[in-house]
């Protein structure tokens, strides 16, 4: 989902990332109230004022967004689901999840909890101008009121019944109440984003017809986004739903290629990448894992010195980033190189190397449960 990602800080256990995209929608944002809503709205003002309130307007949009997604995550942590963080990108944000709700209880909570909070950040905001509507000065009104309404927006907007938006999580609560079936609520609920998707789709065509060319790129993108979305969630959770209680032991295969550590680069690349066209071989030496290599590792060496490198000093340590042990779930380690991008992972019991799990492996026994499951149970 994400592209380059900067963590900016860590607020209540929760790590706050913001992802490169998000830095063009806070210039857009800065720009277009700096140069078109505040001059609109408050005349005579100068225009290192509108600047301020523009850059406070995005600010207070960020703002506004981590607080809507920590309220999630508190929630969720509330119930026992573990949270990574919160990250922050061009269509908003998302609290990044772990796992699935555990019932239809926490999804629903941790669900409203999101417009919930942007609805009181809004009429508070609201209060407070009536409150101040004699002493403020018209420059914080304006951000004020611009904060206030995006946030009744943000929440008006999540609680559309589109998965995965907050209100289709709503839906899918409900659902799954109704008829105790995690799936087939998902499943509901992600064609209900689907759907929405496509509207969105076709109402921003429409306007870039009619001349509203910003605005129907901007309706086009997000609709693509949620029918994206929506398609994904319910992938994951055919996938967790088909992988439940499998272990990496049942996936690993127990006799894989190592490399010798005492081997030269050259001889690595020659007799073992070209042979077996892996991107990765565990280094083991006398019986004993050292670590791995990967074909990264070895590009980062000038290829002159190939020759007179060896495997050994130039291969990594294990670390949780390429290892897993054999008793833990599937699901974990599709999620360990999901995060670090490793196509395949060394399995490691007692210190010594049990075997190599790829995600070739694991996509096609899933593949193959899937065409032999009933997607309606």
């Amino acid at each position: 989902m994400f592209g380059k990602r900067i963590r900016l800080f860590k607020l209540l256990g929760f790590v706050v990332h913001i992802d490169m995209s998000w830095l063009v929608l806070a210039l857009l944002i800065t720009w277009s109230l700096a140069r078109g809503l505040f001059p609109n709205n408050y005349e005579k003002l100068s225009s290192a004022t509108y600047w301020s309130m523009g850059a406070a307007g995005a600010l207070g949009m960020f703002a506004s967004i981590v607080f809507h997604e920590l309220s999630h995550s508190l929630v969720a942590r509330r119930f026992g689901l573990p949270m990574k963080g919160i990250t922050l990108f061009i269509f908003g944000g998302v609290a990044e999840m772990d796992d699935e709700p555990p019932s239809p209880k926490a999804e629903f909570f941790m669900a409203i909890a999101g417009p919930a909070s942007s609805i009181l950040l809004g009429l508070l905001g609201f209060a407070v101008i009536a409150a101040g509507k004699a002493w403020l000065p018209d420059p914080v009104a304006g951000v004020l009121e611009y904060l206030s309404v995006i946030n009744l927006v943000l929440a008006g907007f999540n609680l559309v019944p589109a998965f995965p938006l907050d209100g289709g999580r709503v839906l899918r609560s409900a659902l799954w109440q109704w008829k105790k079936n995690f799936r087939w609520a998902t499943r509901i609920a992600s064609k209900s984003g689907s759907f929405f998707g496509t509207v969105l789709i076709i109402l921003g065509v429409l306007n870039v017809l009619r001349g509203n060319i910003i605005g129907g790129i901007w309706q086009f993108m997000i609709g693509l986004f949620l029918g994206n979305a929506a398609r994904m969630s319910y992938q994951q959770v055919m996938m967790r739903r088909a992988l439940e209680g499998g272990t990496v032991r049942q996936f690993m295969n127990t006799e894989p290629v190592t490399a010798p550590g005492s081997i030269s680069l050259k001889d690595l690349v020659e007799g073992y990448t070209y042979q077996y066209h892996f991107k990765m071989f565990p280094v083991v030496e006398g019986g004993a894992l050292l670590g791995c290599i990967t074909t990264r590792m070895v590009k980062e060496v000038p290829q002159g010195e190939w020759g007179s490198r060896t495997v050994g000093e130039t291969a990594s340590r294990c670390s949780p980033e390429n290892i897993i042990g054999p008793g833990e779930d599937a699901i974990k380690a599709l999620g360990v190189m999901s995060r670090t991008g490793n196509s395949r992972l060394m399995v490691v019991e007692d210190g010594r190397l049990a075997g190599i799990i790829t995600l070739k492996d694991i996509m096609g026994l899933l593949s193959a449960k899937l065409d032999l499951g009933d997607e309606e149970k």
